[in-house]
């Protein structure tokens, strides 16, 4: 991923003489680590496993699908079916098995492509994702979800421009998906774009109004071009929707500090510690703002 630009990060011009310059430069290290995590954390968004739930997995789930492919076991998409629940669930080896034998079933089954390529990024098989997302590709040009997978690959290995034209092609050829948007939000940031990755977020956001993943980036993009209270309505709303997100109290944290709110900010800062008390940009916060 393409280096952040910390000297493009705003300091306050009250921050240049003594002790509260040095808390302004901490806080533009603190923001700009956020902003690397966020990338990095956000990175697989349309892999299985950025909503692992075992409940796909459980034995009642997939003996109802092995059934269904029981009796149909000349059916390709009976093994895409059960493959996309091993894969939900975590359970990789099985998944790749099924996805192999729906694809020897029926060669021209893209989406079954796709899915092998996640599962394939999953288990760090990456020159062979690549392959399947170019096979699915061409087998259908037109299928959006291998473009917003093939970007997250080569977003992955820091080819930006190849991600870039993955994710406006996703969003080309469906503009109502979120994760393409959101995913090239994660690129415009990384590059310091935050106005453009701001238009992208609002956009996931349209899409998928109840996820709070783009509300945490767009404040991340907010506090980066200065509009701090813009920043604390975005991370309001993601710990309102997460109470568990220690990202979110923690950039709650740093909005409510820029705006003068010390008090504020330490409790933030605090209740992310207490959530995850190994995350250095609370601790760093708490140790900012303490009386």
């Amino acid at each position: 991923m393409t280096a952040l630009h910390l000297a493009n990060l705003p300091i306050d011009r009250q921050t240049e003489s003594g002790r509260t310059r040095k808390a302004g430069l901490f806080l533009v290290a603190s923001l700009g680590a956020l902003l690397l995590a966020g990338c990095q954390s956000s990175s697989n968004v349309h892999d299985f496993d950025s909503d692992i739930d075992p409940a796909t997995g459980s034995a009642a789930n997939i003996s109802s699908l092995t059934s269904v492919v029981d009796q149909n076991p000349s059916d390709a998409s009976g093994y895409n079916v059960r493959g996309t629940a091993f894969g939900r669930s975590g359970r990789y080896q099985e998944a790749l098995a099924d996805f192999n034998k729906a694809i020897q079933l029926n060669p021209n089954f893209y989406q079954a492509y796709t899915n092998r390529a996640l599962v394939e990024r999953r288990l760090k098989q990456d020159p062979q994702a690549l392959a399947d997302y170019n096979t699915a590709i061409q087998l259908n040009p037109n299928y959006n979800e291998a473009y917003v997978g093939r970007g997250n690959l080569y977003r992955s290995e820091g080819q930006t421009e190849l991600a870039l034209a993955d994710f406006s092609k996703a969003i080309a050829l469906e503009p109502t998906d979120p994760k393409a948007y959101q995913n090239r939000a994660l690129i415009y940031q990384s590059q310091g774009r935050h106005d453009d990755a701001i238009a992208d977020l609002t956009a996931a956001m349209t899409y998928a109004p109840n996820a709070p993943e783009p509300y945490l980036s767009r404040g991340l993009s907010y506090l980066a071009i200065g509009d701090y209270k813009a920043a604390l309505d975005d991370f309001n709303t993601v710990v309102r929707r997460d109470k568990n997100s220690y990202q979110g109290w923690t950039n709650q944290g740093l909005a409510l500090e820029k705006l003068g709110e010390r008090d504020l900010a330490f409790a933030a800062f605090a209740h992310a510690s207490s959530l995850n008390p190994s995350y250095a940009p609370a601790r760093d916060g708490m140790r900012r703002t303490a009386k």
